[in-house]
């Protein structure tokens, strides 16, 4: 009972880095605007994603426009892209083998199988968490790069924005709870692997026949 609550959980974080992931993916905020001048009151904010970026002026309005040619994009926007929509499809996937082999469900018989197949989700959600930790950190190295290079003029200088924690909170999630069904999975492999037999010795009695009281 406690295994299956323990891989329950670890289907829970899953799902939820799965749904961050999806979430940093369309959200524009990979790069935002670094007031660093001396006057930091200013007109706009510029926002730049993976697939468009925004200008948010001072009143409120917000203007978005999508990027128009995909081979025109920088490297790092052209992988964050594939990678993040890999390891969203890769979810998808993890989330019904999870399903297909937890123990609350009778999709498949109680065994070795079983046991195997929710590793193999779990490993998958592992090998999310590592994909999309490649682009974000990769934007993060850029943008702090950028930011101490002199020769970068103050007003194409960015920082960090909410997609990036966004999709290290979801790495973390992914991660974590990829470990919990693989260790919980093990676990319960190695309790049925072996099972315990236990046989009476054979004693012949007086009257030269063996004593059934031994045997079930």
């Amino acid at each position: 009972m406690a295994s299956a609550a323990v891989e329950i959980l670890g289907l829970g974080l899953g799902i939820l880095g799965w749904v961050g992931v999806i979430l940093a993916c369309g959200l524009p905020m990979w790069q935002v605007s670094a007031f660093i001048d001396v006057n930091i009151v200013v007109a706009q904010t510029i926002w730049e994603g993976l697939w468009m970026n925004c200008v948010v002026q001072s009143t409120g309005q917000m203007q978005c426009k999508v990027y128009d040619s995909i081979l025109a994009l920088r490297p790092e926007v052209q992988a964050g892209r594939a990678l993040t929509v890999i390891v969203a499809l890769l979810g998808l996937v993890a989330l019904m083998v999870t399903v297909v082999g937890a123990q609350c469900t009778n999709c498949v018989r109680p065994g070795k199988m079983k046991s195997r197949i929710v590793i193999a989700g779990g490993t998958i959600y592992i090998l999310c968490g590592v994909l999309v930790l490649v682009p974000l950190c990769w934007f993060a190295n850029i943008v702090i790069s950028d930011f101490y290079d002199p020769s970068v003029p103050p007003s194409q200088k960015r920082e960090m924005g909410a997609a990036l924690y966004i999709g290290w909170a979801a790495t973390a999630l992914l991660l974590f709870g990829g470990c919990l069904i693989c260790c919980c999975s093990c676990s319960q492999r190695d309790e049925t692997s072996f099972p315990v037999k236990y046989s009476a010795p054979r004693r012949p009695t007086s009257n030269g026949e063996y004593d059934k009281k031994n045997y079930v």
